[in-house]
């Protein structure tokens, strides 16, 4: 018997992700393709109406995936679960602070569900697992222009990596394969743990903003109270992870004060041990 064709398999991928989503597979419009340039790009470049639903796009295998700061965002074919959804929110509202940071604990909460244990934040968008990277997250801001502001929230995670999978400029690096000691959930097994948390969070996030969830996110601060190095795209700075502030800055302790970081890479000093 031949083997389904693409078309057939995107949508037996999209009905069971709509059957483990249950009642909240109405909260959303499924788009699941074989291949995409970046599915945040595409989500960017053909935004869908504002029609209430929150827009998600999957894809097999993206050949242009994208990270923070122009890096790319490596996946393999059956090894990664690469997806943007968009997500709006009121008109008038002002720029969402410490959206990535959300969008993180809404991952690192449902791999916690799916068994994983050891599960960190590092600020301010990837997720580990006892310091090894499992996943990233790219947040985009799209501007109102006359219509409803939103967000493009994308996420590529790792379930079983080929052996010799290689991420340049990463030094550890994880699959959920072995962060469960056993075969990763199927696709839409994990795809709807993470759906389900997101929405439950932004919706959160909406109501009461970050500060509602900042408790979580510091109880997962991979860095907390370690000494660090902030690479900046003006200065680098050095000093002890205090965690995050209200509008999830990173706060870092220097010799001369606090400092309230917006933007910038963050690692382990010499000395402090662990992966960064």
């Amino acid at each position: 018997m031949p083997d389904a064709s693409p078309a057939s398999r995107e949508i037996e991928a999209r009905r069971a992700l709509e059957h483990r989503l249950g009642r909240l597979a109405d909260s959303f419009v499924i788009d699941w393709r074989a291949h995409c340039t970046s599915t945040n790009s595409a989500l960017i470049e053909a935004t869908p109406a504002d029609d209430g639903f929150i827009h998600v796009l999957i894809a097999d295998r993206q050949s242009a995936g994208r990270g923070r700061r122009g890096r790319q965002w490596l996946s393999w074919d059956d090894g990664s679960l690469t997806f943007s959804a968009l997500w709006r929110f009121a008109p008038g509202a002002p720029v969402p602070a410490g959206l990535s940071l959300v969008a993180g604990l809404a991952l690192a909460r449902a791999l916690e569900e799916l068994g994983a244990q050891g599960v960190q934040l590092k600020w301010p968008n990837d997720v580990l697992i006892h310091g090894d990277k499992l996943a990233g997250i790219l947040v985009e801001l799209l501007p109102g222009r006359g219509r409803t502001p939103a967000a493009v929230i994308g996420i590529g995670i790792n379930l079983q990596l080929p052996a010799d999978a290689q991420v340049p400029e990463q030094r550890g690096v994880t699959d959920l394969a072995h962060a469960l000691d056993s075969a990763p959930p199927t696709r839409a097994t994990v795809l709807a743990a993470v759906l389900a948390e997101l929405r439950s969070l932004l919706d959160t996030y909406a109501a009461a903003g970050f500060v509602a969830l900042r408790d979580a996110w510091q109880q997962r601060n991979a860095f907390a109270d370690l000494p660090v190095c902030i690479s900046g795209e003006a200065e680098t700075l050095q000093g002890i992870c205090r965690g995050v502030d209200e509008d999830g800055a990173l706060l870092l302790e220097t010799a001369v004060g606090m400092r309230r970081v917006l933007v910038g890479d963050v690692s382990l000093r010499a000395g402090g041990g662990g992966q960064a």
